[in-house]
């Protein structure tokens, strides 16, 4: 009891204590079932769960993640080797699709210093697969599937979050990031971009947009950096409600592991699912190229150094897969506490987690 005799409330109690543990319990219900669903539709499809290390040499390359380091101390003697925990596991898997298996997925725990939230947390789980011989069209068309089962599985109830409602089992709405800029920002997002296929183009022409939109742009920042003020200010929270938003083609500045599209390589194959204003789910049609994966590597260990003083090993196993030969496939990985969080309409990532990172005393 407190001072004044009231009971404490359930936030003031450590997780484990029996009262704040039976608040959440109905909502770990569902995160069971999301689980138990989701390993039933992938077993229906024939594909094959593994488990690949947390530890890793490199732990994945996106220049705005920060990893967490540790080493690993050799029994003979040698030195301390540098490892990290893995931002997720793509690319042990796509070693494992070099090796012959078509089609895999993994719950994989993953791990992001910096970074906690309503909705990022240390230590979450990603779900990822992979499939040889698919399209990113055709991962479209399977997430739209599994989502939706998940959202049976949880009892049926469109997804929520923040008060909004998106159902699964209805038709997904699909635009283009250039139709999603033109349509809640009034941008011509293919109008800012050079005629041909730029890693870094001039910002001047989105600046000139952002600015018309009242945002504020340093004399420093990159198209990346410009384009994300309006998106995240006007489109991002315009996404997904009523029925989820799969988001795709984005400029190929942006394309991370995605290969360059066909039809227009000034994009790239990459889509995003959006869920009342939230991020779910990001997914390529995969790079096979080791030269130009290579490329993209560096340049984004440059740009990590030049803004946050560090860059990470690139893992020269994974591109000696790639030259060995990925096969044409496609994958994504989607935020598994995030699609409970919406099943279940839970407020916080930590309401669906069967235990949090403490990051204090007891």
């Amino acid at each position: 009891m407190t001072e004044t005799g009231a009971a404490p409330s359930p936030q003031a109690l450590p997780w484990w204590h029996p009262t704040a543990f039976a608040d959440r319990r109905p909502l770990l219900a569902v995160r069971a079932s999301v689980v138990a669903a989701v390993r039933a539709f992938f077993c229906e499809r024939g594909a094959l769960e593994v488990e690949t290390p947390v530890l890793q040499v490199s732990p994945g390359l996106e220049p705005h993640l920060k990893a967490f380091p540790t080493a690993w101390t050799p029994p003979d003697g040698r030195p301390p080797v540098p490892l990290y925990l893995h931002t997720s596991p793509e690319f042990a898997m796509k070693k494992l699709l070099v090796a012959g298996l078509p089609s895999l997925f993994q719950m994989a725990r993953v791990f992001r210093d910096g970074e906690r939230s309503a909705t990022h947390h240390p230590e979450f789980t990603m779900l990822e697969w992979y499939r040889a011989g698919a399209s990113y069209t055709d991962l479209m068309d399977e997430t739209e599937a599994l989502v939706a089962v998940c959202q049976v599985a949880a009892g049926g109830d469109p997804l929520r979050w923040t008060g909004g409602l998106a159902d699964a089992r209805q038709p997904w709405q699909r635009l283009t990031v250039a139709e999603a800029m033109a349509t809640h920002a009034g941008v011509d997002l293919m109008a800012c971009l050079p005629p041909d296929p730029d890693r870094d183009p001039n910002p001047a022409p989105l600046t000139v947009e952002a600015r018309r939109l009242g945002l504020t742009v340093g004399d420093g920042d990159r198209f990346d950096d410009v384009f994300f003020r309006i998106f995240l200010e006007h489109v991002e929270p315009r996404l997904g409600f009523g029925v989820p938003t799969i988001l795709y083609d984005y400029p190929v500045c942006m394309a991370a592991l995605s290969r360059p599209k066909a039809a227009d390589p000034r994009l790239a194959e990459r889509f995003e699912v959006y869920v009342c204003g939230l991020e779910l789910a990001n997914a390529f049609g995969e790079l096979t190229d080791p030269v130009e994966q290579r490329a993209r590597f560096e340049a984004d260990m440059n740009l990590k150094a030049r803004l946050y003083g560090e860059r990470y090993p690139i893992d020269e196993d994974f591109l000696g897969a790639l030259a060995h030969g990925l096969p044409a496939c496609a994958g994504i990985a989607l935020g598994l506490d995030r699609l409970v969080m919406l099943c279940a309409g839970a407020r916080r990532i930590e309401d669906v987690l069967w235990a949090p990172v403490v990051d204090r005393p007891g």
